[in-house]
């Protein structure tokens, strides 16, 4: 496990810890979004040419990954107070924070590739979002003051952190010792489970998936213990027939949150303390080499079925799929819109007041950053994800783009 010295950080995450909740108290009724623009920031990289921010909590902690020198391997970072902090491994090629980590207590819960080839040759759930296959097993890590530390599977080699709350809480989801027959071949052998990581490291709970299906993942949780993912078959692990049905657990239980009428891609991403949830759904039609999905927002829980309990939030004009990638307590959604509206393939946008606006269009004049990916929006409107500088050969078009942090700053009404 590598271990990385955090200048200045440290000292600051008890004041700011404490004073946040005080400085959002404080904070007048959101603006309209005529009169919000946003600064953006490019946050750079620690070494390659690519880097993206996955999430950021209310302390405007940016977490994500970064591209290492070469680009053949990347590395869980966190951007904070001015500094690129590359938060290590847990002695294997690569880590992450890949889904949005909200968690205000200073712990950033994510995966990491370990020492350990995988006996199985699995690709687990984690190629999917690194540079290459190692064939190395991976782990969830909970990171504590500069100290990555590993969550353990269900029996199996590998597992997944995804999600954090301020109680400490993970979730994410891990294998156990069972060869499933519904697994996709080599790309996976053994069973998964959604589980829940207590705050000391073990594991709190197994999450059921729905009874016609075998195995499932949690991706998210908020402060009152109420956790969403999906239900499936093994498959290949990520995605695709895994994801056949969006869920929530409430209370242990687990219901289905229905979907856009597509047979698989069904995924929430984020949750927010009300409990309303957003991600992406296939519509009808959808097929494993055709997909069409579009972001979805759940303001309910618990509905038996997506009428009445599910938004379709289309996509930008030009476009054909779109995904919401997260949610505040104040109902502003960001995501991306993928398709031809944009020469970059894809762009990064706000929904709010029943509105999905390109996040580009709302930036303050002077930057050459192209916003192309939303990762995650926190209570004060401060949003991060993917962009491209196509005048940098950092950050460049031909990279997947640079972390960025917009931040919303209010102009007088014209």
């Amino acid at each position: 496990m590598k271990r990385k010295t955090l200048t200045g950080i440290i000292a600051m995450i008890s004041f700011a810890t404490l004073a946040v909740p005080v400085w959002l108290a404080a904070q007048n009724s959101p603006q309209e979004s005529s009169q919000v623009r946003y600064r953006v920031i490019n946050l750079g990289t620690i070494g390659g040419t690519a880097s993206s921010g996955n999430g950021i909590n209310n302390l405007g902690w940016v977490t994500g990954v970064s591209n290492q020198t070469g680009d053949q391997t990347q590395e869980a970072t966190l951007w904070a107070y001015g500094l690129k902090v590359p938060l290590g491994t847990l002695g294997g090629p690569n880590s992450g924070v890949l889904f949005p980590s909200k968690a205000n207590n200073g712990e950033i819960a994510g995966v990491s590739e370990t020492a350990k080839i995988d006996p199985y040759g699995e690709d687990w759930s984690c190629s999917a979002f690194f540079p290459t296959v190692t064939g190395h097993t991976c782990v969830g890590f909970v990171w504590r003051f500069g100290m990555m530390v590993p969550l353990p599977t269900l029996g199996g080699d590998n597992g997944f952190a995804a999600g954090i709350n301020d109680r400490g809480q993970v979730v994410g989801w891990a294998e156990n010792t069972v060869q499933d027959p519904t697994c996709h071949g080599r790309n996976q052998v053994l069973q998964f489970e959604a589980v829940v990581w207590g705050p000391n490291g073990k594991i709190q709970q197994q999450l059921s998936p729905l009874p016609s299906d075998p195995d499932g993942a949690a991706v998210a949780i908020n402060d009152n213990g109420q956790v969403v993912g999906i239900s499936g078959i093994c498959d290949q692990a990520v995605g695709r027939f895994s994801a056949k049905h969006a869920v929530v657990w409430q209370n242990g239980t687990v219901t289905d949150l229905g979907n856009l009428g597509g047979g698989s891609w069904n995924t929430p991403d984020a949750i927010n303390q009300e409990g309303q949830i957003v991600g992406f759904s296939d519509l009808p039609g959808d097929s494993d080499g055709n997909p069409n999905f579009h972001a979805v927002f759940w303001p309910k829980t618990g509905g038996p079925q997506c009428n009445g309990h599910c938004i379709d939030l289309g996509t930008l004009s030009g476009d054909s799929l779109s995904e919401s990638t997260g949610i505040n307590n104040k109902n502003q959604i960001v995501g991306v819109s993928i398709g031809a509206g944009s020469p970059f393939g894809s762009r990064a946008f706000l929904w709010e007041n029943g509105k999905m606006l390109d996040l580009n269009t709302l930036v303050v004049p002077g930057t050459t950053l192209q916003l192309v990916v939303g990762g995650d929006i926190n209570d004060r409107g401060e949003i991060t994800g993917a962009a491209i500088d196509p005048n940098s050969t950092e950050c460049g078009a031909a990279t997947a783009g640079c972390a960025f942090l917009a931040i919303p700053v209010v102009q007088a009404q014209q």
